[in-house]
């Protein structure tokens, strides 16, 4: 079979003219065999009515009629229908040349009969038709399963039966680039289980991969073609063929098919992030429209992961104006033109600040007097804040401050700060930075609510990992495994929460419309993840194996890192909310002025340059900051005695 495959792959194409010979022979057997059928195979006969004269009139008819239409000047091995139409035309100039023949020989000749047969001219007409088209298909297929060599096909199983797992086989079967053989399709309605749907039996998920079809055959890939599959089912359907070594592929959803249409080009394969992902959720997207409605708007970290899935989320909401907040320079610049070149929102312009800069900022909101301030600027790497605990507090507390105190001062209505789970308990100086945020703007909330002396409403909302976001362990992983690896992780036993980013950001703007000011919302994160599996998982997914391919290091927890997340200090307690995925968190309520007062000698401490005073400062104001894997753990063993003169 390969010396055969590998002559037909030597083969040149042919010179047109032996396409031509090979048609007039063809046009010659098609002629005679049209006499046999005439004459019912009587030799005799046929010798009688010389058939020769017929042949020879037929053949030369044929020869004008393919030049004419150049139907030899196709390549045999890439027939298609335009070549037959072109056939079918050189057949039918073919079949009047010989009833012209025919008529001119009757009336010229002055005989009463015709020289070939009216049914011989038919019957050509329709042989010479089905030899010409159908051995060029005939060579065509033979080049086609001779160029596939049986060790590339690969073979597939689709799951799901339905219309679209149907339209996905039909699909790459008739791709015959894809050299695939759909062996089974996988459906979990066990009423289609044991059912041949076009040729391709059905089975169930669960025990297919014990099956004989599946040991029998070496199985590549499997294309998930359900839509809405539930995230629960499709993380175990992925798991079952990652663990028989199969490439796992999606279907995109409809609505992104290019021009309704689907393409083997969008058969893409699974991303981690399909996968860690959670079930939609519905919110108050009329509600939260009503209230940003031609309203006026700040969004601070307007360039970072949050907040510029933010602005795109409010472009849509029809706000008065959007003021897009950053001190990096470039991303801002590519939100900005992104916001109106492809979202065409033109009512948008971009500031350049550093929140912690207080003048700056009070110039800015003078100018732009917002309604409604969406805060996520922030300084989040843990390590990085750990080695400049003084940069985190400028900006992470002092900046939020700045903001807070300004937003009072410019009668803001409703003031949102993005916070994370990593001010709970925390083990770090980023986290302990951003509860002492979330302690000040609630401390405010309180303070001017019992006095009755502010419009300006302050609502936090605390969420784990955004799935995509800069500097999160997902693209970091996709990193090292493009680079061969290994995947450093900190610790086996390492966990977090995952969510994603337009989730994250619409539970941000669905608490700034449910929130009457004071409350820290959490948003039910689902399951934590192992990080380790994160990892084994997205090698997988590579089509690599852990531990062979890719290596899995564990380097030891980082300054400040913790094993484990936590959405609620261990004295704290949740209420629920209008919608179940939202809690409030029922925490303790701060003293305004104390607070004030302990901020305004951590600024002292601040600009004395010592991180430990620092750092030994902001534990005595969040008693539950201990540090972890870091040069302040020695700040927890000490007598903090000495620190309480803050308060």
């Amino acid at each position: 079979m390969r010396n055969v495959y590998t002559l037909f792959d030597r083969l040149r194409i042919l010179p047109r003219w032996i396409i031509l010979f090979i048609d007039l022979t063809l046009v010659a057997i098609a002629a005679f065999s049209a006499y046999l059928l005439r004459f019912n195979f009587d030799f005799e006969q046929l010798l009688t009515h010389d058939f020769t004269i017929g042949l020879l009139v037929s053949v030369v008819g044929a020869a004008v009629a393919i030049v004419a239409t150049r139907s030899y000047a196709g390549i045999v091995r890439y027939t298609g229908l335009h070549d037959g139409l072109r056939i079918f035309y050189a057949v039918l100039i073919n079949l009047v040349l010989s009833v012209a023949f025919n008529f001119a020989y009757k009336y010229i000749g002055e005989s009463n009969l015709h020289l070939i047969p009216v049914s011989v001219i038919i019957i050509t007409f329709l042989n010479s038709f089905l030899l010409l088209f159908f051995y060029r298909l005939l060579v065509k297929n033979i080049f086609t399963i001779l160029s596939t060599k049986q060790s590339s096909i690969r073979n597939v199983v689709i799951f799901g039966a339905g219309q679209l797992g149907r339209t996905t086989k039909e699909l790459l079967i008739n791709d015959k680039k894809q050299n695939i053989r759909i062996g089974a399709f996988l459906d979990d309605d066990s009423y289609m289980w044991n059912k041949v749907i076009n040729g391709v039996g059905v089975f169930c998920p669960d025990s297919f991969f014990e099956s004989s079809e599946f040991k029998s055959h070496k199985y590549d890939q499997l294309i998930i073609a359900i839509q809405n599959l539930p995230l629960e089912r499709k993380n175990h359907i992925v798991d079952l063929a990652l663990k028989n070594n199969l490439k796992v592929m999606t279907i995109p959803p409809v609505e992104r098919w290019v021009k309704g249409e689907l393409t083997v080009k969008q058969i893409k394969e699974v991303k981690i992030e399909d996968l860690l992902g959670r079930e939609s959720i519905k919110l108050n997207n009329g509600k939260v429209a009503e209230q940003v409605f031609d309203k006026r708007i700040l969004v601070t970290g307007a360039a970072g992961s949050i907040g510029s899935e933010i602005v795109r989320q409010l472009t849509r909401l029809a706000p008065s104006k959007i003021v897009l907040l950053d001190q990096a320079e470039s991303p801002l610049y590519e939100i900005e033109r992104e916001v109106k070149e492809k979202l065409k929102f033109t009512k948008a312009c971009s500031v350049i600040c550093d929140i912690a800069n207080t003048e700056r900022l009070a110039d800015i909101i003078e100018e732009h007097k917002p309604q409604i301030v969406f805060h996520a600027a922030a300084y989040k790497h843990v390590p990085l804040m750990e080695n400049n605990p003084i940069e985190a507090i400028k900006t992470n507390v002092f900046g939020t401050k700045n903001l807070a105190d300004l937003s009072v001062k410019y009668k803001v209505e409703k003031f949102v700060m993005v916070s994370t789970d990593k001010a709970v308990n925390p083990t770090s100086v980023m986290g302990a930075s951003k509860r002492l945020a979330e302690i000040y703007v609630q401390s405010l909330n309180n303070y001017f609510n019992s006095i009755k002396d502010s419009k300006t409403k302050f609502i936090t909302t605390r969420f784990g990992n955004v799935l995509g976001s800069n500097g999160s362990v997902i693209p970091f992983f996709k990193n090292q495994i493009k680079e061969g690896g290994p995947i450093t992780v900190t610790h086996p036993d390492i966990t977090r929460y995952f969510m994603t980013i337009p989730e994250a950001c619409q539970l941000v703007l669905e608490a700034g419309i449910m929130g009457n000011g004071g409350e820290i919302y959490l948003f039910d994160m689902g399951e934590s993840v192992k990080i380790v599996d994160l990892a084994t998982k997205m090698i997988k997914l590579s089509g690599l194996e852990p531990g062979i391919d890719i290596e899995i290091v564990y380097t030891g927890l980082r300054e400040g890192e913790k094993l484990y997340e936590e959405l609620l200090n261990t004295k704290e307690n949740t209420l629920p909310t209008h919608h179940e995925k939202i809690m409030v968190a029922k925490v303790r309520e701060y003293d305004f002025d104390k607070v004030e007062n302990q901020f305004r000698k951590l600024q002292m401490a601040v600009d004395q340059r010592n991180d430990m005073l620092v750092v030994s400062m902001m534990k005595a104001i969040v008693p539950e900051y201990k540090s972890n894997s870091s040069r302040f753990e020695i700040l927890d063993k000490q007598d903090i005695s000495y620190r309480l003169n803050i308060n």
